[in-house]
């Protein structure tokens, strides 16, 4: 075998194919390996527009075996591994030649569809540099071809997406020179390692060797290595005084990070976890000869353990101010704060701070988090912020006032911290519930609680408490007809619902969701007065609950919020050019699948607004990549639609249906293809962490519970004969050896799964949630990417057709990656033939772990 190193421009030149073997998976990056590859990305592309000597970053290695060469002299590759960064690669070339042709730069986007994506003057199969395995083929030529269905669903499409809005995203304030840069980056400065098979090699062979080999050493075991190579006469003494204590304290995963704080703490704030032993070593190379001097530096990192151990379990920290922060931060979760937290324990324990300073420093982080959340500023960028806080340090003596001051020195877009104003409107309007992680808009909730300061406080160690909503999401008819009596211009009952059932002001804590329901305002207030919590008797003390109420609640949970997380220096918040809001309208219409559309209402629950504005910003904003996919509630082109680059009411309609989105007679797109604003909150990763449901405990008596809750809720919210027949379908399912989990949240929802061949983790994986009140089954495609063995995609495909073989069912294609739903009645209708899709299901789960028991070989990537 012959390996090199290159990059991807170099690797793709000339006329050629890379064609990926059967054997391998289908395509399988998500947002977080995209995201992550994004981030070095953007950092190359910071170095070069600032003329730094960017550092090398290594992409990873190709293995390739020689094909057979084709008529007039083709040369093929077999991909033996690597597929996953030759796709990626590839489709983030194909959302650059896409930007470069949005604003007019053809020849640009012809360069790269000519050098990089196809082979010009071949056809068919030979028209394509890479070509992926069958079941990917279909989606990733849409995107070379740029064909309607281009951007659809599953990870191919998904993944052009990303690339297409990150790319747009940028170059909205870094103009077609940011673009470029980024160009040169994904073809030039990707380090690549090419190697190359001889002709006659068992490629299959190559393949598993290279996947199954060994655990490889750690960044920290190589740094270890190198330390104790450079003391050869201490090594045996600073080795089990200071190094072994220290590897003993934090274990492997906590040394690592402890490692790399060392160098951030130390001014690197560039530095990667990733490349830790390589900056580690040139800081040290200086003085590895004197092994003095290499004994001190071991000496300091094993006191800076001993801090970091304080910042992972806040109980160890003696000063009560600061462990009432940390407790905080370590709530909050992540390791954003960890830096500035390292630094400080550093000066405090040198007696250059005091624990309060030091707390009130954290405490100005804390409340940078929490007010970027509260106004739905995404996390990217974050921890690079927090990386550059220590130098900031050296320039004050107080570092609460050093960290106040630099977290105050706004860019536009990129650092925001938001003042009193921009979180006083974002409490009134914006989706809370679906804003950062689950623990954390528990803790927010959490600390407002507190702040009521009740005589009595709640042990939340001990009380089970969930984010409950006091307007269900869910809501039965006698919520909708009290909605309906506060709506505003031409606003429907269940527009008002969507902008109003996800803000903080409707949001609580709750140890008694199951008990709370669906059930009107009135038996809430009995549960609610009852409760431990001041916040609960304050809801319960109103007479209703509806929009006025909900928003009352949003303006004096604001005022306590800029109490409790201090803002910015006063004059120091930059003022934006356009409202946060469009661009998340933006982010929105460029992360749809193709195949989908959403309503002016859906969107404006999203960012926090209404559909009327939403309307008339779509009218005005010229150039809005998939605009045409915004439809009123009933699924129609607006009445006049005409968009300002001169689009009209038929061309909309035509693109939809070019993309696979079917008409009725009358003009209404079919609802089976509409996203909802928690779906497209999903596609934005906003609700990644809820992967899961929140079932109710095992136990036979807990679970007998849940069920009788499900069956009063289904035959309350159902007609007798659905009702009956759910009852009856999931029975036989019991019988047939199949098992039924249940859902705690207010609406008790019910999950088929199955128990076979005694493999007990197999009640953690199912394909439907049964949902009593609103009468909906959904498929829960979404998770099941996460899922093995249904992180295949072609598995999910088979899912789908099997269930839309059922008649009443329908689900839309371009929701694989969402959850979808059909009605109740038909799973009462058809309980048979979706026992026989349940059996299916639990028999393909259980021969997979059948094999993983066995050890017949991992998946393959």
């Amino acid at each position: 075998m012959h390996a090199q190193e290159t990059t991807f421009k170099n690797l793709v030149q000339g006329e050629k194919q890379y064609q990926v073997p059967l054997y391998q998976r289908t395509y399988s990056w998500e947002r977080e390996q995209l995201r992550q590859l994004w981030d070095d990305v953007r950092e190359l592309v910071e170095d070069q527009s600032e003329n730094r000597a960017p550092a090398a970053h290594f992409l990873g290695s190709v293995v390739l075996a020689p094909g057979r060469i084709t008529a007039g002299g083709m040369q093929r590759w077999l991909v033996v591994d690597g597929q996953q960064r030759l796709t990626t690669l590839m489709l983030a070339f194909t959302a650059l030649r896409d930007r470069h042709r949005a604003r007019g730069a053809e020849q640009k986007a012809d360069r790269i569809h000519d050098l990089v994506l196809v082979n010009k003057y071949r056809s068919g199969d030979d028209h394509y540099r890479l070509l992926p395995t069958q079941a990917d083929r279909d989606a990733f030529t849409a995107c070379i071809e740029n064909s309607p269905k281009a951007g659809g669903p599953g990870n191919v499409g998904a993944a052009y997406r990303f690339f297409l809005s990150a790319l747009t995203e940028g170059e909205e304030s870094g103009g077609e020179a940011w673009t470029d840069t980024v160009e040169a980056v994904l073809g030039g400065l990707l380090s690549i390692v090419e190697i190359t098979a001889a002709e006659g090699d068992n490629v299959y062979r190559i393949f598993e060797s290279i996947n199954n080999t060994g655990v490889g050493l750690s960044q920290s075991d190589l740094l270890r290595n190198y330390l104790f190579m450079c003391l050869p006469t201490r090594g045996e003494h600073v080795y089990r005084s200071r190094w072994l204590p220290m590897q003993e304290l934090l274990g492997p995963a906590n040394l690592e990070l402890l490692v790399w704080l060392d160098l951030v703490v130390a001014g690197n704030n560039r530095a990667k976890q990733s490349e830790i032993y390589r900056d580690q070593k040139r800081r040290l190379e200086p003085i590895s000869a004197d092994e003095a001097a290499l004994e001190e530096e071991i000496a300091a990192l094993a006191r800076r353990a001993e801090r970091l151990v304080r910042i992972l379990q806040p109980e160890r920290e003696p000063d009560p101010d600061l462990r009432e922060v940390l407790e905080r931060m370590s709530r909050w979760g992540g390791q954003t704060h960890y830096p500035l937290a390292l630094v400080l324990l550093d000066r405090v324990d040198a007696g250059r701070a005091t624990g309060r300073q030091a707390a009130q420093a954290l405490a100005y982080a804390e409340s940078y988090m929490v007010r970027r959340l509260l106004a739905g500023y995404s996390t990217m960028g974050s921890n690079r912020v927090f990386m550059e806080i220590p130098k900031e340090l050296e320039k004050d003596d107080d570092p609460a006032e050093a960290v106040r001051r630099f977290l105050s020195k706004n860019q536009v877009g990129a650092r925001v911290w938001p003042d009193d104003d921009a979180v006083r409107e974002a409490v009134r309007t914006r989706p809370f519930y679906k804003a950062g992680r689950g623990n954390q808009r528990f803790q927010v909730l959490r600390r407002l609680e507190e702040s009521y300061g009740s005589s009595e406080p709640v042990d939340y160690a001990k009380a089970h408490l969930t984010v409950e909503h006091v307007l269900p999401q869910h809501p039965a008819h006698q919520w909708l007809d009290l909605l309906a009596e506060e709506t505003q211009d031409g606003q429907t009952p269940e527009e008002l619902h969507a902008s109003l059932v996800h803000t903080l002001g409707n949001l609580t804590l709750s140890a008694d969701n199951a008990k709370l329901s669906n059930h009107p305002f009135r038996r809430k207030q009995e549960i609610l007065d009852s409760s431990a919590l001041r916040m609960n008797q304050a809801i319960a003390g109103q007479e209703r609950w509806g929009r006025a109420e909900v928003l009352a609640r949003a303006g004096e949970l604001a005022e306590r919020a800029v109490r409790l997380w201090p803002g910015p220096i006063a004059g120091t918040t930059l003022a934006d050019d356009e409202w946060s809001g469009w661009k998340e309208l933006r982010g929105a219409l460029l992360a749809m699948p193709a195949g989908t559309w959403t309503t002016y209402g859906d969107v404006a629950a999203l960012i926090g607004t209404h559909a009327v504005p939403v309307g008339q910003h779509l009218a005005t904003k010229a150039g809005l990549h998939g605009a045409y996919r915004v439809l009123t509630a009933d699924g129609r082109v607006s009445a006049g639609f005409r968009r300002p680059d001169g689009e009209e009411s038929g061309d909309a309609r035509t693109r939809l249906e070019a993309e696979g989105v079917p008409f009725d007679e009358v003009g209404r797109a079919r609802r089976s293809h509409r996203l909802t604003t928690s779906d497209l909150a999903a596609l934005l990763g906003r609700d990644s962490d809820e992967d899961s449901a929140d079932l109710a405990p095992a136990g036979d008596s807990a679970r007998s519970s849940a069920a009788a809750r499900f069956e009063a809720q289904l035959r309350d919210n159902q007609t007798e004969q659905t009702a009956g027949g759910v009852l009856r379908a999931l029975h036989s399912w019991e019988e047939q050896g199949g098992h039924l989990a249940y859902g705690r949240a207010n609406e008790t929802s019910c999950f088929p799964t199955a128990r076979l061949d005694g493999t007990p983790d197999l009640r953690t994986t199912w394909p439907l949630g049964i949902y009593p009140v609103s009468g909906t089954v959904e498929v829960v495609f979404q998770y099941l990417k996460r899922r093995p063995p249904f992180d295949d995609e072609s598995l999910r495909r088979e899912l789908l057709d099997r269930l839309n073989a059922i008649d009443g069912i329908g689900l839309a294609e371009a929701k694989l990656d969402l959850r979808p739903s059909f009605p109740l009645e038909v799973f009462a209708e058809h309980a048979g033939e979706l026992c026989a899709v349940l059996e299916w299901f639990a028999h393909t789960v259980a021969r997979t772990n059948r094999r993983r028991v066995a050890g017949e070989g991992a998946d393959t990537l």
